[in-house]
């Protein structure tokens, strides 16, 4: 269901509300750089932040925009089981394809609250379901038995998005998960080697930026050209590194305005503007690069 290249949008703000143009602007970009989604109000949309208005306004207008031309995954995740439901059954209302729902943060569910959490949540809804599991922000991973359960046990949970740090998880979910469900890279920097051991995508930060590239990464894998998707990935390493110098999506709102797809860099408290190093680094390295 889920393969290939899906860009975890950003939010773009202006004045501290949502800045509609941009948006467009951004969701334009993607479809011209052959993505086969994206991803609105994922954690890089700044879900936390954004309320629930906001929410399901980002999410309606990516359906809008798209147009049909590429998947749209809402974000419907959160620690709150309830708001998850919640918003998942709204999300469906709108239109998208699917949901993205990352691992409850801060609460530290056991495996079996873990487990409860998303079937929970799935059966609320007949969407395909991707995980997301990334332990540094949320201070808990979706253990690899889970997973196995969860593939076993809930059908419209069908992918998820791995962006635990190691290739080591990709092998052993592959070892334990049927071969129709599919995991994606969370993590740019890691999307080749984890095409490498048996993911078949990403959901990508960096292709808010370089959609075209990072599509070419990704298909060149899949299709068994491996050594010009090392070529780009090479190539394009710097980039994907210095864009979390920062907390994300600081770094990448800040290149998309040096690009001149969004008008403003602006993110939501407790976030905030990069320092003037960071900031110099960053664009070293896309000047550099030639990305602007």
């Amino acid at each position: 269901m889920f393969s290939g290249t899906y860009t975890a949008l950003v939010s773009p703000f202006l004045n501290d509300r949502l800045d509609d143009e941009s948006y467009a602007r951004l969701i334009e970009h993607q479809i011209a750089g052959g993505v086969n989604g994206i991803v609105p109000v994922g954690t890089t949309g700044e879900s936390p932040t954004v309320n629930h208005e906001e929410h399901l306004t980002l999410v309606g207008r990516a359906v809008e925009l798209a147009k049909g031309r590429c998947q749209v995954i809402a974000g419907a995740g959160s620690n709150s089981t309830r708001k998850s439901i919640e918003t998942a059954k709204e999300c469906e209302q709108l239109g998208v394809t699917g949901l993205l729902l990352v691992a409850p943060y801060y609460n530290k569910p056991s495996p079996d609250g873990m487990f409860r959490h998303f079937r929970d949540v799935a059966a609320a809804t007949k969407l395909p379901i991707m995980l997301y599991n990334i332990p540094g922000r949320c201070g808990v991973e979706i253990g690899v038995d889970v997973v196995k359960r969860l593939a076993e046990e809930v059908p419209n949970i069908v992918s998820i998005k791995e962006a635990g740090g190691t290739p080591e998880r990709v092998s052993q979910m592959r070892q334990v998960l049927p071969p129709e469900f599919t995991i994606l890279s969370g993590d740019d920097s890691l999307t080749l080697p984890f095409l490498a051991v048996g993911a078949v995508g990403v959901v990508s930060v960096a292709s808010n930026l370089i959609p075209a590239e990072v599509v070419g990464i990704v298909k060149h894998f899949l299709d068994g050209q491996p050594l010009p998707a090392r070529v780009l990935h090479e190539a394009f390493y710097p980039l994907f590194k210095e864009i979390f110098v920062e907390p994300n999506p600081v770094p990448i709102k800040l290149a998309l305005v040096w690009k001149g797809i969004i008008a403003s860099a602006e993110v939501r408290a407790p976030l905030c503007e990069p320092t003037r190093e960071n900031t110099d680094r960053l664009r070293e390295v896309l000047v550099r690069l030639k990305v602007i």
